[in-house]
């Protein structure tokens, strides 16, 4: 060999002793070092069981448990090790066949391997798990009854807020995301379950136990120096009032809608009901598949969350937010009047209105209580179309929408439960692209009385009242106000105070005077409060959908919107009743008994027929009701849950 070459041959030879240096260490270290792995790998009658940890449970504002855990048994198999057992009487206590049986076991093969646990029998009610209990000898080696938390929900409220919990599906065992669950987990599937799994799930324990011949545990491997304890999920402490939740569902019983109350000092949700709704103890337990199946087919979609999900035309619960850009901007003051005799005449046609009484419209308070629809028409298009901005097309139309992002409108606010809707804010691209750049002001006049194209969702509407009643500011709406040991920084952005466009005092002042009018002395005067200051605004937003290919007129959805107290806000809250007609008949009341209910406790004496006749009222469509296996599947989740028959 060329003497050239001998520098490179010394550093391959350096590198391979290197090499095996290494290894003989490792091995070394594995070997006569830890003792761990080799008493592991020698234990061929060690069996390794994880231990689930009790997830986290969740509070109300007043620390009642409002979400617990339960226990339930899974059966699980370990197809290698299944040989010589009573296979006839394990499908008579399952009530399944043999040829079930065997497809269960290849289908545990295919997911896990020979020798690791699968799920051969989720959740068993409990009357099969008894029979199994004591028979369990006659199906080992090869099955184990494991114990597995389900989720119980004492005040059977609020499905739509907590969500639930469901096993992980092959598709998500496939995202690194999801990589520390296994095969058989449960996670968080909808509402705060989801949002907060992290926190909510907990850390997996591992226990190693010693086997004898038959394959039965027989107490812990060396003294569990090997065990790993499982670590409790951590504890949510929400704003949500479960009183007051439950009291409005049982308002919104038989109506279609929602309602969304929030503390405008903290943006912490009270309440957030959507309607119809359904006992969440329905998607827990050995029925959780079957009633999941059926409640997504139910003709009222109860699984649908209206408060956040449902987008509608605000109506003239608008009105407010069209005053406050109208004031800022300077094109009014709250002086301005306009001369409406029952029609607003400013373009090509008139477009008429209910009023006809004179001087109703003499200024922005009394515009607001009488709720004008010209009046709020004709200051749209005084925002729009000012000379500052160039006109509508040149920057007023896109000013005005800037102000209604600001607003909380057109984007997603926040809150912390999944699939929040964001609503529709028209642009002049939205007007260029559908009416190929031929608009202009009286196009679009219908937006400054909450008609047209705008839509919002009802959590957006009840943060609107937020802002109006802390005159400029807000925090995103959400639910968790606190987890318990936690020490990241999850909660950070919903203690963060924002400061909304800048708007003056003045300004909204003038526009909570004219909206205290409204309950006091105008449209919304079916909310008062005995000794309580309420500002507020009722709306009719007009309803139109396709029915038999054609744009139809439909029954209106009635609105509401307020706070209270006016000078010191503690609540504030948006109530949608679809297809009910006016804001003042069944919305407004709706609100003002949930203000009532938050601020004193209860409902007093003189308004104990009120709440009754709301109660009572069915506003949904017959037919629709009649489809609907809604109220049966409500009454069976009571049923299981309570143990009767």
């Amino acid at each position: 060999m060329s003497v050239f070459n001998q520098p490179r041959k010394r550093v391959i030879q350096a590198i391979i002793l290197g090499m095996v240096v290494l290894i003989i260490t490792r091995l070394f270290f594995l070997q006569i070092v830890e003792k761990k792995y080799a008493k592991l790998a020698d234990a061929n009658a060690v069996l390794r069981k994880v231990v689930y940890p009790s997830r986290g449970i969740i509070y109300d504002r007043k620390n009642k448990a409002i979400l617990s855990n339960d226990v339930l048994y899974d059966l699980v198999v370990t197809p290698a090790s299944v040989k010589a057992i009573d296979t006839a009487y394990l499908c008579k206590i399952l009530n399944i066949d043999k040829e079930e049986f065997r497809k269960r076991i290849v289908n545990a093969i295919v997911r896990n391997g020979r020798v690791r646990q699968s799920v051969f029998a989720a959740l068993l009610p409990a009357e099969v798990f008894g029979q199994l209990q004591e028979s369990m000898y006659l199906f080992q080696p090869g099955f184990e009854l494991v114990p597995r938390q389900i989720r119980s929900y004492p005040f059977a409220a609020a499905a739509n807020i907590l969500g639930y919990i469901g096993e992980i599906s092959p598709e998500r065992l496939k995202d690194s995301a999801y990589a520390s669950y296994n095969s058989g987990d449960y996670l968080g599937l909808a509402g705060l379950e989801r949002t907060y799994e992290s926190v909510l799930m907990g850390t997996r324990g591992i226990q190693y136990l010693v086997k004898d011949n038959l394959n039965r545990p027989q107490g812990a491997y060396e003294n569990g120096e090997f065990d790993s304890a499982a670590v409790a999920g951590k504890n949510l402490r929400l704003s949500l009032d479960i009183e007051l939740q439950q009291f409005g569902e049982k308002l919104m019983k038989g109506k279609m809608g929602s309602i969304v109350a929030i503390d405008p000092q903290t943006g912490g949700i009270l309440a957030m009901v959507s309607a119809p709704t359904f006992d969440p103890n329905l998607l827990t337990g050995s029925y959780r598949s079957t009633n999941s199946v059926l409640l997504n087919r139910d003709t009222t979609k109860p699984t649908f969350n209206r408060a956040i999900q449902a987008t509608y035309p605000p109506g003239s619960t608008f009105k407010p937010m069209i005053a406050l850009v109208g004031l800022d901007e300077g094109v009014i003051t709250p002086s301005f009047g306009y001369p409406c005799g029952g029609a607003y005449y400013g373009c090509s046609r008139p477009i008429k209105c209910e009023h006809h009484d004179a001087g109703h419209a003499a200024n922005l308070r009394l515009a607001l209580s009488h709720s004008c629809n010209s009046y709020f028409s004709h200051v749209y298009r005084l925002c729009v179309d000012a000379s500052k901005f160039g006109g509508i097309r040149n920057g007023g139309l896109q000013k005005w929408s800037d102000y209604m992002n600001s607003f909380g409108f057109g984007h997603r606010i926040g809150v912390d439960v999944p699939s929040e809707a964001r609503g529709i804010v028209p642009t002049p691209a939205f007007y260029d692209k559908m009416y190929r750049g031929s608009w202009n002001s009286c196009t679009s006049v219908f937006l400054g009385i909450g008609q047209g194209e705008l839509t919002l969702t009802p959590l957006q509407m009840a943060n609107a009242m937020c802002i109006v009643a802390n005159r400029g500011s807000y925090y995103i709406p959400h639910f968790v106000q606190s987890i318990d040991g936690d020490d990241t920084h999850l909660l950070d952005k919903y203690k963060e105070k924002h400061v909304v466009a800048h708007i003056s005092d003045t300004a909204y002042s003038a526009v909570i005077h004219g909206m205290t009018d409204v309950v006091e002395s105008g449209t919304g005067r079916v909310a008062q409060i005995e000794g309580i200051s309420i500002g507020g605004k009722t709306g009719t937003a007009e309803n139109y959908g396709i029915v038999d290919g054609k744009r139809t007129k439909l029954k209106n959805h009635a609105a509401f919107v307020a706070f209270a107290p006016a000078e010191n806000a503690r609540i504030a809250i948006a109530v949608i009743v679809e297809n009910s007609g006016f804001g003042a008949r069944y919305a407004a009341p709706i609100a003002s008994l949930m203000m009532e209910k938050y601020l004193k406790d209860s409902i007093s004496t003189k308004r104990q027929a009120l709440m009754k006749t709301v109660m009572e009222t069915v506003t949904l469509d017959p037919a629709m009701v009649a489809k609907s296996k809604l109220d049966s599947l409500n009454a069976s989740a009571l049923i299981k849950k309570n143990g009767t028959k």
